[in-house]
């Protein structure tokens, strides 16, 4: 049986076991989707050489940043983005070669594109994991400019929470919520943003679609903001996944 699987740690907020194991049934193939939660990213080479049948993998938290050393050859947009979410394993009878891609940006665009306004110039994006990374090159590409909020980093394009004053949240009318904060089970934490600043021409985005709408999300719907979760993205990047994983053979080297 072809398998596919989830790398990541925890994996209990994770949906994509239930997507990929509806979507087989409904279509009836005979594959299956596997999570693999594994305390260091350290463990993928033996996991991919103990799993003959396993032909892709998705990696999330906190591995999309530290699954780039093991690839074998990177799609440009997850080697511009600097992280992976997405590998498919080929095996030939010469050794395994892992492909890394970047599905998140294309899941997130589509997500985002039809919800902007003429007014949505700018974002916030909130948080400085992997994911973080893909919605800016995301945002990147869509033309909107972008300003990273994170705790104790002091770079260029990027500011800390107690710097985010009225001014701020006036001019940057997408906020993107990045972080886990809010996924179950810690379903009462919430990125620490002045929400009472926020209006209805605000959008709030949160990658987080487990639960539903979270704090961030629900304290945004209050002051009038449009809100919208992750799991459309989730969708769209895992049937871009399964694209992927299932393409003839590559011929060449990606990036």
């Amino acid at each position: 049986m072809r398998s596919y699987g989830l790398i990541g740690y925890p994996l209990g907020h994770s949906f994509s076991r239930k997507f990929f194991s509806d979507k087989f049934l409904r279509e009836n193939k005979q594959e299956q989707y596997l999570n693999f939660e594994i305390p260091d990213i350290s463990m993928l080479p033996s996991l991919i050489a103990g799993h003959k049948d396993l032909a892709g993998l998705n990696v999330t938290i906190p591995y999309k940043e530290k699954a780039l050393t093991y690839m074998d050859y990177l799609d440009p947009v997850a080697a511009e983005a600097g992280a992976v979410n997405t590998i498919r394993i080929v095996r030939k009878p010469e050794g395994i070669t892992l492909e890394g891609y970047n599905t998140d940006v294309t899941g997130f665009s589509e997500s985002l594109r039809p919800l902007l306004q003429l007014h949505h110039r700018k974002a916030l994006v909130l948080g400085s994991g992997g994911a973080a990374k893909a919605v800016k090159y995301a945002l990147t590409m869509l033309g909107v400019v972008w300003l990273q909020v994170s705790r104790g980093e002091n770079a260029e394009n990027v500011v800390s929470y107690d710097q985010l004053d009225l001014r701020t949240i006036g001019q940057y009318q997408i906020i993107i919520n990045t972080t886990p904060l809010g996924t179950f089970p810690d379903t009462e934490t919430y990125p620490p943003i002045p929400y009472s600043f926020l209006t209805p021409e605000h959008l709030l985005y949160d990658l987080v679609y487990n639960p539903a709408e979270t704090r961030f999300l629900s304290l945004g719907k209050e002051q009038g903001a449009t809100i919208k979760n992750g799991y459309e993205m989730l969708e769209l990047q895992a049937l871009r996944s399964y694209e992927i994983w299932n393409r003839p053979d590559f011929t060449g080297k990606l990036g």
